[in-house]
Parts: C-alpha cells; sequence; structure tokens
C-alpha cells in the first residue's frame, strides 16, 4: 500500500507542521478578548505543570480568569458593565505580570559551595 499522496502538477506535499521563528521570546499581549484571556489560562497551567508558579498562584490564576470569562458574557448583555471589564482585564494583566517578576529564570540559579 502506497502512503504517499498523489497531488496536482506542479504541486508539493506541505510539511505537516511548521516552524515560526520567535527565537523562544514570549511577547506580552493584551488581554482584550476571551481568546486572550484563555491563553492566559492556559499559560500559568504550563507554568504550574514546569513549577514556575505555586498551585495556589495557579487557582487564583483560574478564579480570576473564570470571573472575566463570565463578565466578557454580561458586557454583551449590558454594555455599561465595560468599564468594570477592562478595570478587571487590568486586574488580571496585573497578576499576570507580577508572576513573571517573581519567577527566577531556571538557567540563572547557581549552586553555592557549602561551608565555604
Amino acid at each position: 500500500m502506497d502512503t504517499e499522496q498523489e497531488l496536482p502538477a506542479g504541486r508539493t506535499k506541505r510539511p505537516a507542521l511548521r516552524v515560526i521563528e520567535g527565537g523562544g521570546v514570549r511577547r506580552e499581549e493584551r488581554l482584550d478578548s476571551r481568546d486572550a484571556v484563555a491563553r492566559l489560562l492556559l499559560a500559568s497551567g504550563v507554568d504550574l505543570l514546569l513549577r514556575r508558579i505555586t498551585p495556589a498562584r495557579a487557582e487564583a490564576m483560574e478564579r480570576e480568569v473564570n470571573e472575566v470569562l463570565d463578565l466578557f458574557d454580561h458586557v454583551e448583555r449590558l454594555p455599561a458593565l465595560q468599564p468594570l471589564l477592562d478595570q478587571r482585564l487590568d486586574a488580571l494583566e496585573a497578576l499576570a505580570r507580577e508572576g513573571k517578576e517573581r519567577r527566577v529564570p531556571r538557567g540563572r540559579l547557581r549552586a553555592v559551595p557549602q561551608g565555604g
């Protein structure tokens, strides 16, 4: 059985995965949509798994994200709540930034000789 795909003349098979050049640096994202807030929650889950943040901090992030997502729904029904949503988004960004500032990059830890 042949596993190669037959493509029309002149077309080549695209690779299954594509490398996105980013230099390993995560860019700061403005929390201005449900998707951005959901990505923040996902990133905090990754940080928890990598032990960059504590379980308590991850739980706080999850609570805040859930409240902000609920507020997005309320703003659709009652646009007058937009200033409150903006306030909560700013607070969530500050909470996320605060966690990043407290982190010690893994590559920067050094062993200190004992007794000397």
